[in-house]
């Protein structure tokens, strides 16, 4: 059989999910065709310039302002504006032949079976037989939607749901029909993973599949305790948010951002069609959401639902919380609950569950009451929607960005005590749960070997989950594979010469600890190895140095040790560049300030495709201090080429580090020069990115790496770089663009980047533009408004523009 490939795919539907899935293929650099239906009228913009239902540009309006309301929407759905040109428009009438051509047909239209079965009988005059054709159903079942089609429709064909926003949400749903080949199964399984980035599930063609049934189930549980609890709406959103490792979104305010209409549409056809489901009572909406729906307060989309902002007469804004009771309006209610405080010093997630469920007030009584009923649920859905119980837990991981799935958080607090737990409340397990343990298994996980093993129902026993060995678990490996650990990193060995740094301080912060354990792992693998990789799988790669640290030596006064600091930070960095092994950074996530200075200073960036990355700085009143500054300094005299205006080069990196400039995609780091062409690379699936990370550095070290040489030719252009980029920050404090404090910093970074006042352009060393940044960063360190600008990103997370 002739291995598929995708080149080319047809998106039927430009809705917000459709434009979205077309987006996120143009990502991957897919050619897409996005098709919808024609206007059945003109608009009067249409019928003012004079336009008829024959032009063009009428036909394919729908698909067209669709795609653009995409491109526009924040966060957006694409890594780089210029991706958007991989997308050709076009409509059902006129373009549908087009089909004929493309690899795999996705059909997105309207949830209604009626609708969904005349598309497919349209596109099937025009598909290509053995060309893949799914359908982004949430819950319309498979095996409707494919009767009366052929043999080689049916054959290739089945659902594969995109969890909205397509780009940001990890879970990929593919769900057979009766007659789905395996194989199409199982090229999409491994296509979704390798290069949509996806956590791909396959499910059973049950209602709302895997990843709505159970989130569904779960907010509707909520949706009666918060009643039967007397709780606040934002009690619930404190309770299920960032302490369980939820999105800050929590509960309602998802509720609110998702649209409470689309929830309710699932829930009812949960209701309608699941009638043997031992909750079913819990899918029936509460008064308060069928009084909701009739006002057409769905949320987001109707500027109000659970959460209403409010701007007063004094132009104050608030954000007013529905109260459940009276269905009125309110200012928010802040409750307090000493079990919450009780995790504060827990940093790791899934340490906290055992101490939540110990709770003694009102929270801890909440969390009894919300993970047994869901432990419960998902015992009893198997094997009805899945035969596996990690899938589940992939599921609820991916597609509702849960930190834990329900059985890790249950093997977290203990399989019997979770059933002790059940008991108290009147519930019990499914059967097999209590199997389980008399089979001499005490937990839903274990780890052997580095891998990742679940029960196994049928076969009582634990068995490898399949599809790991692409990655590299670090939390599978740290006990048994490191090499040194510090307060502030880990050091493992990864295997075949390769030994990874990672981070472990607090939101992966660089401070003393961090430096120290980069410098060990240099000297480590110098020593004993044959590369280095700084990889973590933390949310974030890092938000930068460790802010906290300065602001104490600076309001100290310790200028000697703040001094030694930041040269210690630059040697790190420097260390990082010229060691004799090959240099490997692996950001995502948030990779800022420092984070984004010690990647640079890589031999090479292995970045995940959500990377954001910047040198921000400026947000806290100094320049980047650890080789930033410098190193922007010495890409520019890189770029410049003969013939070209170098002040205007000079003056684009300039602006990258005076406006704090943060990528919103690794694809955007490339423009900004933080990224560099030709030599780094991004990967689609983050769960990638430490593996392929340590294959290039295997990669360099087999190619026979050498120790680069340090420069000592970066051309900087002096006064008259100088002098330009004064009189700009003159001119835009004197147009209130800058404050003056900004006005400062910028001319300090001014001076640094042009290498200081010399009378002509000329070539110096690293060390030459490392001891001017140092010197710059130190007398900020001494501003009164640096140091408030930094005590304000310690305190509330934001910065101060003073």
């Amino acid at each position: 059989m002739s291995k598929r490939r995708i080149k080319k795919v047809a998106i039927i539907g430009s809705g917000i999910m459709g434009s979205g899935i077309a987006c996120h293929f143009a990502n991957i650099g897919v050619d897409v065709l996005l098709l919808d239906i024609v206007p059945k009228e003109l608009n009067d913009k249409e019928k003012a310039k004079g336009l008829t239902l024959k032009d063009k540009v009428v036909r394919n309006r729908l698909v067209n302002d669709a795609l653009t309301a995409s491109l526009k929407s924040k966060p957006s759905p694409i890594y780089h504006q210029k991706f958007a040109s991989r997308i050709t428009t076009g409509n059902l009438d006129d373009d549908i032949s087009k089909v004929a051509h493309v690899d795999w047909i996705m059909e997105v239209v309207v949830e209604r079976l009626d609708i969904k079965k005349s598309v497919f009988e349209k596109l099937e005059e025009h598909r290509t037989p053995g060309t893949l054709i799914t359908s982004n159903t949430s819950g319309i079942p498979i095996k409707f939607m494919s009767e009366g089609r052929s043999d080689d429709f049916q054959k290739h064909f089945c659902g594969t749901h995109f969890f909205n926003p397509a780009r940001y949400l990890k879970l990929f749903e593919i769900i057979p029909g009766p007659k789905t080949d395996a194989s199409v199964i199982n090229f999409l399984n491994n296509y979704g993973e390798k290069f949509l980035g996806k956590t791909a599930v396959v499910a059973k063609d049950t209602p709302a599949f895997i990843g709505n049934r159970i989130g569904i189930f779960s907010i509707m549980s909520l949706f009666h305790t918060v009643k039967d609890m007397n709780l606040t709406i934002e009690d619930v959103d404190k309770l299920t948010g960032p302490v369980i490792g939820r999105p800050k979104s929590a509960t309602f305010r998802t509720v609110d951002v998702v649209g409470l209409d689309t929830l309710v549409h699932v829930a009812n056809g949960i209701e309608e069609n699941c009638k043997k489901d031992e909750h079913l009572e819990l899918f029936k909406l509460p008064g308060f959401i069928n009084t909701m729906m009739e006002n057409k307060w769905l949320g987001s989309k109707t500027d109000q639902g659970f959460y209403k902002k409010q701007v007063s007469t004094d132009g104050k804004k608030e954000i007013l919380s529905l109260d459940l009771n009276t269905l009125e309006y309110r200012s928010a209610k802040k409750g307090k609950y000493a079990t919450l405080e009780l995790t504060k010093s827990v940093d790791k997630v899934v340490d906290r569950f055992k101490i939540l469920i110990s709770g003694k007030d009102k929270a801890g009584e909440f969390y009894r009451k919300s993970f047994t009923s869901l432990f419960a649920y998902v015992t009893n859905r198997i094997p009805e929607i899945t035969d596996e119980l990690y899938k589940i837990d992939d599921a609820m991981k991916a597609g509702f960005g849960w930190e834990h799935g329900p059985f890790q958080i249950w093997d977290a607090i203990g399989v019997e005590k979770g059933i002790e737990l059940m008991k108290a409340e009147g519930l019990e397990p499914a059967p097999w749960v209590n199997e389980m343990l008399a089979s001499g298994s005490s937990s839903f996980y274990t780890i052997k070997n580095g891998a990742t093993y679940a029960y196994d129902i049928p076969k009582k026993s634990q068995e490898k989950i399949p599809g790991q060995d692409a990655f590299i678990i670090l939390d599978n490996i740290r006990k048994s594979k490191e090499v040194f650990k510090n307060s502030g990193v880990v050091i493992e060995d990864l295997g075949d010469g390769i030994l990874n740094c990672e981070f472990q301080s607090k939101m992966n912060t660089i401070g003393g600890d961090v430096l120290a354990g980069l410098n060990k792992a240099v000297d480590l693998a110098e020593k004993d190895f044959e590369g280095l990789v700084i990889g973590n799988q933390g949310s974030n790669f890092s938000v930068g140095a460790n802010i906290g640290m300065i602001f104490m030596m600076a309001v100290e006064q310790e200028y000697d040790e703040l001094n030694g600091a930041i040269k210690y930070f630059q040697d790190t960095m420097m260390r990082m560049r010229y060691s004799s092994i090959p240099t490997i950074s692996a950001p995502h996530g948030m990779s800022l300030g420092g984070a984004c200075e010690l990647s640079m200073h890589a031999d090479k960036v292995v970045a995940a495709a959500e990377t954001y990355i910047g040198l921000v700085e400026f947000g806290v009143g100094v320049i980047p201090g650890g080789a930033g500054s410098k190193e922007m300094a010495l890409r520019a005299s890189d770029t410049f080429r003969k013939g070209d205006v170098e002040l205007n080069t000079l003056q684009e990196y300039f602006l990258t580090i005076g406006m704090a400039k943060v990528a919103t995609s690794a694809y955007e780091a490339f423009d900004m020069g933080i990224l560099q062409k030709g030599k780094d690379i991004v990967v689609t699936n983050k769960d990638r990115q430490i593996a392929t990370a340590k294959a290039h550095a295997k990669l360099m070290a087999e190619a026979g790496y050498t120790k680069p040489v340090k420069r000592k030719d970066v051309k900087v252009l002096g006064k008259q770089a100088l002098g330009m980029f004064l009189v700009g920050t003159d001119a835009m404090e004197a147009s209130n663009y800058i404050s003056e404090h900004d006005h400062k910093i910028a001319n300090k970074l001014a001076y640094v980047m042009a290498g200081g006042d010399l009378s002509e352009p000329t070539l110096v060393s690293e060390q030459y533009l490392l001891d001017l940044e140092r010197e710059a960063f130190l007398s900020l360190c001494t501003e009164r408004k640096t140091l408030e600008r930094i005590q304000h990103m310690l305190k509330t997370g934001k910065p101060l523009r003073n």
